[in-house]
């Protein structure tokens, strides 16, 4: 008999994690609805489960969850923040922003331009991205292709196949974007305009990190979901491309760190630094990936996540808040304010 159940979830924190949880529990057999909201961190779910209690169901559909730090249970929970973290987050943090300091008055990698962007930073945001919680829907992907290739004994191969083809992806598709901000011609105003929505769309990534304030995670924007959703199901897909064309797809995928840089790219008005600020967006988020691929993986999991996912959210806000001083300085809004 079809029943219908309302949940709560534990553990989301953006708009991956509702295309994670859809796709997971959806693949049930005997699941015939999911729909999952971010804003109240609910689930309602119809299926046929028999006369089990809803506590059996919560915990029943909690197992298939697990792996990506999701819980089910009938009641709210009332998440109460660890702000003992920040004891060794913030230290981290200060660290990591004099390191970039450094980095930036040796002239390796320029954090504080606003005009630009350079690849060094688009490589750290990636490292970043990599180990965040927006990514964990492209580490279900590789989970779920992996699983589908290794059943007929092929696990190397499809993986290769699948870095090749969204590094690739990422420069073309990041060199079109950029092209596409040369037919525009932006003007300075038109630069500054978008360089605010960049540095509030990092602000928000890096607030959500933090997991103080709750409020922000609904303001974190997202692929139309029936593209995510398509972008999604090509895992699935069981064929020799199927690999090159899952790593295509990450690039349409719900994650704010992505749709910054794709932001970025546009304002750079070049076939050639577009599609190079994509990829070495990309090959930040290279080595985790690759750990995923061959592992068990997972950040979200480790007793240290708190301190590491704050670390992360203060880093981000550090860059938002440099690029938005620095924007605000170039059309002369305050006087320059970093001068390296």
């Amino acid at each position: 008999m079809t029943q219908k159940h309302t949940f709560h979830i534990h553990g989301m924190h953006c708009h991956s994690c509702v295309l994670m949880i859809e796709s997971e529990l959806g693949d049930l057999s005997h699941v015939s609805h999911v729909k999952s909201s971010l804003r109240q961190c609910s689930l309602e779910i119809i299926g046929d489960f028999g006369n089990k209690s809803p506590e059996q169901i919560a915990e029943e559909l909690s197992q298939p969850l697990k792996k990506h730090g999701y819980a089910i249970s009938i009641d709210k929970h009332i998440k109460k923040t660890k702000w003992t973290d920040f004891k060794i987050a913030v230290p981290i943090a200060l660290a990591f922003a004099v390191f970039f300091v450094i980095l930036q008055k040796l002239g390796i990698v320029n954090l504080v331009n606003a005009e630009n962007v350079t690849y060094g930073t688009a490589f750290i945001i990636g490292i970043i991205a990599s180990l965040s919680t927006c990514m964990a829907v492209v580490g279900g992907l590789v989970l779920s292709m992996s699983a589908t290739f290794a059943k007929e004994g092929d696990k190397v191969k499809p993986q290769l196949m699948f870095h090749i083809g969204r590094l690739l992806s990422f420069f073309l598709l990041g060199g079109v974007i950029g092209a596409i901000g040369a037919a525009f011609t932006l003007n300075t105003s038109a630069t500054f305009i978008l360089g605010l929505i960049i540095a509030i769309v990092m602000l928000v990534l890096g607030v959500n990190l933090l997991d103080v304030f709750h409020w922000t995670k609904k303001l974190q924007p997202a692929m139309p979901k029936f593209i995510a959703k398509h972008a999604q199901g090509v895992s699935k897909l069981n064929h020799t491309l199927t690999p090159v064309l899952v790593g295509i797809a990450t690039f349409f995928l719900p994650c704010g760190f992505t749709q910054s840089m794709q932001l970025y790219t546009l304002t750079t008005g070049s076939f050639m630094s577009g599609g190079l600020t994509m990829f070495a967006f990309a090959l930040g988020t290279l080595p985790v990936l690759v750990l995923i691929s061959f592992s068990s993986f997972s950040i979200h999991n480790s007793s240290k996540a708190g301190i590491f996912f704050k670390t992360a959210g203060l880093i981000v806000i550090m860059f938002a808040l440099f690029n938005l001083i620095n924007s605000l300085a170039v059309i002369g809004f305050i006087p320059p304010l970093f001068n390296f």
